[in-house]
């Protein structure tokens, strides 16, 4: 029989079916072979004795936290405590476009802004490269988004993931914290890595991506994340827009057609610095 993996506690895989969801644990040679189900996984299991036979391949895989088949991320983004980075978002979003997940940006906390005006230049800069961009405070599109799709929520730490998952369905009753004033940014508050059915779809509230490490990918994997990129054509085959002269990348950030900080975090993610 064929279902997926909503929750893992100890040595019990939870897995979710059409109809119901079995609490079942894994062949002794999944140990022997390291092979580590995690939360997403589709599985092969047999219904009377509860043991989890196959794990069918992924779509994609995270380690941090472990979640596999992955359709989308909303990416929540706090505009204020803790402060808007452009950094940690292009991050979140990089990593996103290498693992084949859609980014969904979801802005936090405009209430606590006085002039959004430079926040909404920023959010139609990501629009205009074709990234979906909402507010937290729109639920019902939110929702339209989640129908039917395995979605994770994550972003920075003290955003208000939790809190945003809460008010889409009060049943889920996630546990919350306030921002520690002294840090400037919010506790982790989520423990168990949980998928909850909504909307014909299924939804993660992460404990937060505790590393978003790049290292594992190439320099040429990570330009090709910058999806922007990819309108312009250098005239170096493999130009890494650096050092190159002439390169369309860099023309293309001083005639503000890329956003700077956008360009300036693209060299830090692979190591180089603005000559």
């Amino acid at each position: 029989m064929q279902g997926q993996i909503v929750k893992i506690i100890s040595d019990l895989h939870y897995v979710k079916t059409n109809e119901e969801i079995f609490p079942c644990k894994c062949r002794g040679i999944f140990r022997k072979e390291n092979i580590t189900p995690v939360v997403g996984d589709y599985v092969l299991f047999n219904k009377e004795t509860k043991i989890i036979e196959k794990i069918l391949p992924r779509k994609n895989i995270f380690q941090r936290p472990k979640v596999s088949n992955i359709d989308q991320a909303f990416i929540i983004t706090s505009l204020k405590s803790p402060d808007f980075s452009s950094h940690l978002l292009d991050k979140f979003l990089c990593l996103m476009e290498l693992n084949n997940v859609k980014p969904i940006i979801c802005i936090t906390k405009e209430d606590l802004v006085k002039d959004l005006s430079n926040y909404k230049e920023i959010l139609k800069y990501y629009q205009s490269i074709g990234y979906t961009v909402v507010s937290n405070t729109d639920l019902s599109k939110i929702k339209k988004l989640i129908k039917g799709k395995m979605s994770v929520f994550t972003g920075q730490t003290g955003a208000g993931k939790s809190t945003l998952l809460n008010k889409l369905n009060k049943d889920w009753n996630l546990e919350t914290n306030s921002i520690s004033e002294a840090l400037g940014r919010g506790k982790h508050t989520t423990r168990v890595v949980e998928a909850f059915s909504f909307l014909d779809g299924l939804v993660i509230d992460t404990p937060g991506f505790s590393s978003l490490d790049l290292n594992n990918y190439s320099k040429e994997e990570i330009k090709s994340s910058f999806k922007e990129f990819s309108k312009y054509k250098c005239p170096y085959k493999d130009c890494l827009h650096t050092k190159e002269k002439d390169c369309a990348i860099k023309q293309a950030v001083l005639e503000n057609n890329i956003m700077k900080s956008r360009y300036l975090n693209y060299l830090s993610f692979i190591g180089e610095e603005e000559l």
